[in-house]
């Protein structure tokens, strides 16, 4: 698994895919997060808009081989493991991407925590440990959506992104969702001057997006039978 996932990331990084999602986290995230703004409402923004990024990494990853190549893949490792080191290709680039735009959100939103006036002060570390791990959960349940909305359950590149399209909303508002409950837990955090460590949606992205991707494993091993 080691190798084929290094193989997948040195992919995607000679083909230059990782670059449009990331330069389109990185303006919204300059044109959203403003100088002095709550660091916590900024922390919330960017969990957000990791949920269709880290989906469009898993397009990125599952799509980078020519057909050719990926045969050859599935013929020497066996199709579950080459879609298990995709999405793991595309969740490496998703965690790298919440570590950096954390740290981006912190330094554009400059000294204030997000903790209007607070007794005691809050020290900034909590703020960004609950940022991170909200980031995280929100990278998760993107890799999911993405697991879902490309092969081998969906095969048509179409209605994948249409799919990512489609449920990167409705999972970022419905209230059961692991991503809605990260991103609320620091907004919310924002308004009544208390910080929140989204430990449960966390646990409940990572249950979620293990679920999909031992689910996709399995269809991409079925599919090549």
């Amino acid at each position: 698994m080691t190798a084929l996932t290094r193989y997948q990331l040195e992919l995607l990084l000679r083909s230059q895919r990782w670059l449009p999602p990331f330069l389109g986290y990185a303006a919204l995230v300059a044109i959203l997060v403003q100088q002095g703004s709550p660091l916590l409402d900024g922390l919330g923004l960017g969990a957000a808009l990791l949920v269709p990024v880290t989906a469009w990494y898993v397009r990125c990853t599952l799509t980078a081989d020519p057909p050719q190549a990926r045969a050859v893949l599935v013929a020497a490792r066996g199709a579950a493991r080459v879609q298990l080191a995709s999405l793991l290709a595309a969740l490496l680039a998703g965690t790298v991407l919440a570590v950096l735009g954390t740290g981006a959100i912190w330094w554009l939103s400059g000294p204030t925590t997000g903790v209007p006036n607070p007794k005691p002060p809050v020290p900034v570390a909590p703020v960004l440990l609950a940022g991170l791990l909200g980031a995280l959960a929100c990278v998760l349940t993107g890799l999911a959506i993405g697991a879902l909305c490309h092969r081998p359950v969906l095969l048509r590149p179409g209605w994948g992104l249409l799919g990512v399209l489609g449920l990167s909303v409705p999972v970022l508002v419905a209230s059961g969702s692991p991503a809605n409950a990260a991103v609320r837990a620091l907004v919310t955090g924002s308004r009544v001057a208390r910080v929140e460590q989204p430990v449960v949606a966390l646990l409940g992205a990572l249950v979620l997006a293990g679920a999909v991707a031992a689910g996709s494993a399995w269809l991409a091993g079925r599919r090549t039978e």
